[in-house]
């Protein structure tokens, strides 16, 4: 039987296997042309002179010693702008997720476990504005923030976005299904207070979502560029979005009337790099929590 048909292992494979295949091939050559070599190219961009970045070849290797130029171009640029839009971006965000957490946790547990009046009509409002652009909210954030006199300060920034519907949207689905009402009803029984189910058994089972919903937070907070560039008007409290956004329009490239104050393409795909480098950072030492809070209620027991 095995010389007449064969080895079973060495036939050939179904019409279907070949093109599932070769749509599986399609999609990674998609992936790798629009993802990965934009990715790459940026990487090697920062190593050379705006002269090699014209003319060489597109994914070559500049030099370390152009890298160490860039960088020391970068840094001069308004006596160290960058490290001080750096560490605005870092005290907006650090502020941020911290209202974040303390609200949106909260407030998802109480949307999940407990019923009172007017619950599905906050629940519809939250999923409301998570689904709004958040660029239409800017203008009746200016004229609100305006009427309290905040324009200007770093709490124009950081009070917007410490409300964050998505957070609340995250944990409210978490605690519906990932936490069993049985438990906390049982610490109930046993004495405990609301707010004692809530910070002794519901908090500590949450933290895979807590994780999640601190990292969208907090990339929400550093990428955000509209609000801060309409609130914030001086340079000195610009984060690093808006200033790479500026450092745009001192490119000769790109503005010929710029003076002697240029700054060249490579040295802005560096700070592109510096901006992007953080929430790399914050990912890498927080992805085993967010593949578990993004997998957690997925399943039920």
């Amino acid at each position: 039987m095995e010389a007449r048909y064969g080895d079973p292992r060495q036939r050939r494979r179904p019409p279907r296997h070949l093109a599932s295949r070769l749509l599986a091939g399609s999609v990674l050559t998609v992936f790798v042309v629009f993802f990965v070599l934009p990715v790459l190219w940026l990487l090697l961009a920062a190593t050379k002179t705006d002269q090699q970045l014209v003319h060489g070849h597109p994914l070559s290797f500049g030099s370390w010693h152009a890298l160490t130029a860039n960088w020391h171009a970068l840094t001069a640029f308004q006596d160290d702008a960058i490290l001080m839009w750096l560490g605005n971006s870092a005290v907006y965000a650090a502020i941020s997720l911290v209202i974040t957490l303390c609200l949106a946790v909260p407030a998802g547990y109480a949307l999940a476990m407990t019923e009172f009046r007017g619950r599905h009509a906050l629940l519809v409002a939250t999923l409301v504005v998570m689904l709004m652009p958040n660029a239409t909210l800017v203008v009746p954030l200016f004229l609100e923030l305006n009427a309290v006199h905040l324009i200007g300060t770093m709490w124009s920034i950081i009070l917007p976005y410490s409300f964050y519907p998505f957070g609340v949207y995250l944990t409210y689905i978490y605690f519906t299904t990932a936490v069993p009402r049985d438990l906390l009803a049982a610490a109930r029984m046993d004495g405990c207070s609301e707010f004692g189910v809530f910070r002794h058994v519901a908090l500590p089972l949450a933290t895979p979502v807590i994780a999640l919903v601190g990292f969208f937070s907090f990339v929400a907070n550093w990428t955000n560029y509209f609000l801060p560039y309409v609130m914030l008007p001086e340079s000195d409290q610009m984060p690093i979005q808006v200033g790479v956004g500026s450092l745009l329009s001192n490119v000769p490239s790109f503005n010929p009337a710029v003076g002697d104050l240029a700054i060249q393409r490579p040295q802005l795909a560096l700070a592109t790099l510096v901006a992007i480098t953080p929430v790399l950072v914050v990912f890498l030492f927080a992805q085993r929590f967010l593949v578990s809070g993004m997998l957690a209620g997925a399943t039920k027991e």
